[in-house]
């Protein structure tokens, strides 16, 4: 499995989240509301979810291994550094 497309909206109200992503997967399936999120110890990815009870949130979808993880993040933070060296990009392809 590759990341064959990353388009990124970036996020314009100032808070933590940062932009939201869609990966598309080999040419052949995408997952929509990838968020980039600024923590203390810096940006990462989560996953879509759904709210689920009492406050509780349960991902929609997400990867298995910790390998396929570091992947789908590795290629979004690519693409989110390159849309930020271009910043009237609203759109970039991995």
């Amino acid at each position: 499995m590759h990341v064959t497309d990353v388009r990124i909206r970036k996020v314009t109200v100032d808070g933590k989240m940062k932009a939201i992503v869609s990966v598309t997967f080999d040419d052949e399936f995408v997952v929509h509301d990838i968020k980039i999120i600024e923590g203390q110890s810096g940006l990462f990815i989560a996953m879509p979810s759904r709210k689920m009870g009492e406050g509780d949130f349960r991902d929609i979808a997400h990867p298995i291994k910790s390998e396929t993880r570091n992947k789908i993040q590795e290629a979004i933070f690519d693409a989110y550094e390159r849309m930020n060296s271009q910043p009237e990009s609203e759109v970039v392809n991995a």
